[in-house]
């Protein structure tokens, strides 16, 4: 099969199959130093990180970030909580519209979309059970009335500033007069029957 009169190329090997013969081409040098360093680096860190154990592992990396972002947000809820008696609800549009998202979603399944109470109290008059000052609701919001049934905002994720847009727009309600507002048990009439 082969030609005497074919020169031999010295890249060439001896080596054939189906007519392609193997090239005997040295990589490059950057090449070959890189792989070097490569194997020297993942030494090195196996050294560093697993036999003499002197950096962190990405758990304990992990653990690290998850306690320090723990730290920056238990101190952010903490001077929210202190704030709170002193809080005013926002006359912003952008956090009213928030606020009305947020009711729609979460608070009208029991205090209905107009805010007239259904399984929670009626919201548009002036008869508030926990309290009628705008700290009061915010309060009731983040706290949650768990022997009633409602649950603590702050334990289902949410922001302060969301607690305080949906307390903003709630105190919008105030005064409003929905159809068919259910009423206090304590200012119902003695002859009528309340059911909750």
């Amino acid at each position: 099969m082969n030609d005497p009169k074919e020169t031999k190329d010295p890249l060439l090997l001896d080596h054939e199959a189906d007519g392609i013969k193997e090239l005997d081409n040295n990589l490059p040098a950057w090449w070959v130093w890189l792989f070097y360093l490569c194997v020297i680096w993942g030494v090195a860190y196996l050294g560093y990180y697993h036999v003499l154990a002197k950096g962190d592992l990405q758990k304990a990396e992990y653990d690290k970030e998850m306690a320090a972002g723990n730290a920056i947000k238990s101190a952010a809820l903490a001077k929210f909580e202190g704030a709170m008696t002193t809080a005013e609800p926002s006359k912003k549009s952008e956090d009213l519209d928030h606020g009305r998202q947020l009711y729609a979603t979460y608070c009208a399944p029991c205090h209905r979309v107009d805010a007239g109470g259904l399984v929670g109290p009626n919201l548009c008059d002036d008869y508030w059970i926990h309290g009628p000052s705008f700290a009061d609701n915010v309060k009731v919001i983040w706290n949650g009335v768990p022997d009633k049934g409602m649950l603590a905002w702050k334990e289902q994720g949410f922001k302060p500033s969301d607690i305080l847009a949906v307390a903003s727009y709630i105190y919008t309600l105030r005064g409003s007069n929905p159809q068919n507002p259910k009423m206090r048990e304590d200012l119902a009439p003695k002859d009528t029957e309340v059911y909750e």
